[in-house]
């Protein structure tokens, strides 16, 4: 029976090395010398999962440090890595941080200049790229990165570059062969100090250009150390990565987490593949973004919809009767024996088939970066998913606030880690301050200067508050609140949850209003329920095939794969889902406040994505480009009579 108070505790504590650790390369080196057979990781080759213990990832890594000093890099030189997420990667982290170096992560996905910038301004001379996109990417601009003297290729064996440009690039291979014999990784480490830097991760720039977050050996130690506190681990964990290592939660928390409590990981074959393995290898930790929770829930509720009168009947109570549950726990009442009886068998019946999906062994869902719709939180929890909402951000070295098992208020993202201070200003702005904030923003003191004040309070840009008992609840970014005509301040956050919570068509909602006389809002609509309800309507194009599309975006949520913008094209336009959409909107409009409440909507033909620049790498919608680029439609709803409703093709 499930008992919330006692969700996510850990049985058997690791041997954590955090606390005792001088730097990253010191926990690592330790590790290795402590649990030289235990798994770092597994990944799929030729369809079986194939094991490397810390033992062989301490070899290989230092193989990895002992070429880059053989290539005259030292303490404070940086390397970049650009690539998915794979073993690879953290090879390439690991050896350079054993080398001294400060390691600096780029997404895959960046376009060539924006490559070109970061590289540049990071002042990386060796590069780590996966395979020949990536080649390609740095061919293209290489006269504009001087800097960079040589490029290691993970995939060489399959990557074809010109021959006047062969004598740039490195294989892997070769480097792993290097022999570390003489390399005595002990005397390298000791000459860093803790509060060098050891990472530099760059930031969105949706305000400028990207700012280089330099992070220290003593602020990432700091905060694993404290985290573990808050969220144990097990000495038996196991995890499942496919989150991208450039941004910090997953590189941080997860990776080097991972070696802070000496557990392992299964490396996802790909982003289509991670339904089918996480089958497979049965995490029991999971981490992911808000987005990903979002449309988990929207499928699940899209597919009930869909199915005979009978099983939507015995879902619908044992939803309700989960939701009571949750409810009982969250209002610290005690839950009546009919209750309980209930929902032991809504869980048998229902829930303990959903967990089925995520291999049935998860004890930690973590999420953060964006609030989650309480309505879906509160679901997750029912169904025996337990979600841990978390905060922070780059420049707090990850997570700064955490909800903790048997202190978990849904909605909320819990308290500041141990050793953390956190406040409020007079604006609401939350202030963080403590050995996780991070040393500043590299070659740009000014900016530096704007995050952190005199008395080392880091002023994240994000307004909340906080309620009795110390818990702290994200209201929205303070550049992202609405201020109306009528001078009232609204959080766009706040609107779209209420909106996104009201129908499973609905994908993603931006609410607009910053100086206009209501709020209005661009929807777009769900992938996978468009399709489903093209087909059920016979709205579907010619020759596209309902059950290809469905695979593609079951594999991957963000895929954009042939017929689908073709499809809901067809689908935004139907008067049907229109008026389905405006009926939607008034349910949400019910669980805001008038003046939130949205007057006018436009549909999009397409959902939002990260290609056309709408969307961060984790999901998250850029606020500052939809604004821009939809200027003139937000213009067109409140300057045209009557003008509600819109199918555009921007």
């Amino acid at each position: 029976m499930v008992r919330f108070d006692q969700i996510g505790t850990g049985l058997n504590p690791p041997d954590y090395l955090a606390d005792s650790s001088r730097t990253l390369a010191d926990m690592f080196l330790t590790r290795v010398e402590r649990s030289p057979a235990r798994m770092a990781w597994m990944r799929k080759v030729s369809g079986q999962w194939m094991k490397v213990t810390y033992a062989e990832f301490g070899a290989q890594a230092q193989a990895v440090a002992a070429w880059l000093r053989a290539q005259g890099l030292g303490v404070q030189d940086k390397v970049c890595i650009i690539g998915s997420t794979r073993p690879e990667w953290c090879l390439a982290d690991i050896g350079g941080l054993l080398a001294g170096c400060v390691t600096v992560g780029a997404y895959p996905t960046l376009a060539p200049m924006q490559l070109a910038y970061l590289l540049e301004h990071s002042d990386a001379s060796i590069v780590f790229v996966e395979g020949q996109a990536e080649a390609d990417r740095l061919l293209e601009i290489r006269e504009h990165i001087p800097e960079v003297r040589t490029v290691v290729v993970w995939e060489s064996e399959a990557v074809s570059v010109p021959k006047n440009a062969s004598d740039w690039f490195v294989s892997m291979a070769d480097v792993l062969a290097t022999d570390a014999g003489n390399f005595d990784a002990r005397a390298v480490e000791a000459g860093i100090d803790p509060d060098d830097t050891a990472i530099i991760v760059y930031t969105s720039g949706t305000t400028g250009p990207p700012k280089g977050a330099m992070i220290t050996h003593r602020n990432i130690l700091e905060m694993l150390a404290a985290s573990s506190r808050s969220i144990p681990n097990d000495r038996d964990d196991f995890g499942l990565s496919f989150l991208p290592m450039a941004h910090v939660a997953e590189r941080v928390l997860s990776f080097y987490g991972r070696v802070h409590a000496g557990t392992g990981t299964a490396f996802a074959s790909s982003i289509a593949a991670v339904l089918e393995e996480i089958v497979e290898v049965r995490p029991t930790v999971f981490g992911s973004v808000p987005r990903i929770f979002e449309k988990a829930y929207a499928k699940i509720m899209s597919a009930v919809e869909e199915a005979p009168p009978a099983r939507q009947k015995i879902f619908r109570w044992a939803e309700r009767v989960g939701r009571a549950y949750v409810q009982c726990w969250q209002q610290r009442q005690p839950v009546p024996w009919t209750l309980e009886l209930q929902y032991r068998l809504a869980d048998r019946l229902v829930f303990s088939k959903l967990r089925g999906v995520f291999g049935g062994r998860v004890r930690q869902f973590i999420t953060g970066a964006a609030p989650i719709a309480y309505e879906i939180l509160e679901f997750f929890w029912a169904a025996g998913f337990p979600v841990f909402e978390v905060y922070g951000q780059t420049e707090a070295t990850t997570v700064s606030h955490m909800n903790r098992p048997g202190q978990v208020r849904l909605g909320s993202v819990g308290r500041p880690l141990d050793g953390i201070e956190s406040k409020l200003a007079e604006d609401g702005e939350i202030l963080v301050r403590g050995p996780i904030v991070f040393k500043g923003y590299y070659k740009n003191p000014e900016a530096t200067a704007e995050a952190i004040d005199d008395e080392g309070w880091l002023h994240t840009g994000d307004i909340g508050r906080v309620d009795d008992d110390g818990y702290f609840y994200i209201v929205d970014r303070k550049k992202h609140i609405i201020i109306t005509a009528g001078g009232k301040n609204l959080t766009p956050a706040n609107i779209e949850n209420a909106l996104k919570a009201s129908d499973p068509m609905i994908s993603q909602v931006h609410a607009h209003g910053d100086r206009r006389p209501y709020v209005s809002a661009i929807v777009t609509l769900s992938p996978v329920e468009t399709v489903e309800y093209a087909a059920r309507e016979g709205l579907l194009p010619d020759g596209v095939d309902r059950d290809a599309l469905i695979a593609a975006l079951t594999e991957d949520p963000t895929a954009n794969p042939p017929g689908l913008a073709e499809t809901i094209a067809a689908v935004s336009a139907d008067p049907r889902i229109r008026e389905r959409i405006r009926e939607a909107i008034a349910r949400g409009n019910e669980d805001l406040a008038r003046v939130e409440q949205v007057k006018r909507f436009v549909i999009l033909d397409r959902d939002f994505s990260v290609e056309a620049g709408e969307l961060t790498p984790t999901l998250k919608v850029k606020r500052k480009a939809v604004e821009e680029k939809y200027k003139a439609l937000f213009d067109r709803i409140y300057d045209e009579d009557g003008f509600a409703i819109v199918v555009t093709g921007a």
